[in-house]
């Protein structure tokens, strides 16, 4: 199977991208199987995930994303920012805001522009909205522990 992909990287993150809007590759347990190989920095390409850009249903466009092991992620923020990179430079939207469905929810990406006329893109700002800090907040398996100073 021939897939072309991109290998971008985020804030010491990298990430290999494939453009599904066109075409599927498969159900989820393929795409698990798939980023597990392709991840893989010693016999793949080697990276921290897969991110697939897919059409969407309810933005302007959708993303999935597979960390190496195979998991599926609802969101990252790095990852993110590559995708809208990607979106841009390769013409899939042209607007500056643009809304993307994630497993997490709407997330609108903002590019900033180094120069207004080239718009070339300097960097890229996401709302990731106010973290959780309070154990009690963050869903996760465990017992909880005492914090030690």
């Amino acid at each position: 199977m021939k897939i072309d992909f991109v290998k971008m990287h985020g804030l010491g993150n990298d990430f290999i991208l494939i453009d599904c809007l066109l075409k599927s590759l498969g159900d989820s347990s393929f795409l698990s199987y798939l980023s597990k190989k392709l991840c893989d920095r010693n016999f793949g390409i080697g990276a921290d995930g897969l991110i697939l850009i897919l059409p969407p249903s309810k933005a302007d466009l959708r993303m999935r994303i597979f960390n190496f092991d195979g998991s599926e992620a609802q969101m990252c923020g790095n990852g993110i920012r590559c995708f809208a990179k990607y979106a841009y430079e390769n013409k899939l939207i042209s607007k500056n805001k643009f809304a993307v469905e994630t497993l997490a929810g709407i997330i609108t990406p903002e590019l900033i522009f180094q120069d207004l006329k080239n718009k070339k893109v300097l960097r890229i700002k996401v709302n990731m909205g106010t973290p959780k800090l309070k154990r009690r907040e963050i869903p996760m398996n465990g017992e909880d522990t005492p914090t030690v100073i």
